[in-house]
């Protein structure tokens, strides 16, 4: 079960539960993936609607491998998410308002 306090986000993949956080090497990861200079603008291209579905599926990946699973992209691209993409991407979201929010304001 997902701790919000933690950032934790719940995804249920293939019928199973996985829980996301966004760790610090998770974001470093995230952020070379992506090609984003800084944490700022990762962050500001999400907000600004301009993330594709390449980059939630980079940023679900950086959540599974901060919440300690040891998989890859490949892995996710046959898989069922439970809700489908828009599911993902309200997850993806989520992850990220989650590192970046202070406890006691989200």
């Amino acid at each position: 079960m997902a701790n919000p306090w933690r950032g934790e986000v719940t995804l249920v993949i293939d019928g199973e539960p996985h829980v996301l956080r966004l760790t610090l090497g998770a974001l470093a990861e995230l952020e070379a993936g992506l090609k984003a200079d800084t944490l700022v603008d990762l962050v500001a291209r999400f907000e600004g609607g301009g993330c594709s579905s390449r980059d939630v599926l980079a940023l679900i990946v950086a959540g599974l491998r901060g919440g300690g699973w040891r998989g890859t992209s490949a892995d996710l691209l046959a898989a069922e998410i439970d809700g489908g993409p828009l599911a993902a991407a309200r997850v993806a979201a989520e992850l990220l308002a989650r590192a970046f929010v202070p406890v006691g304001e989200g």
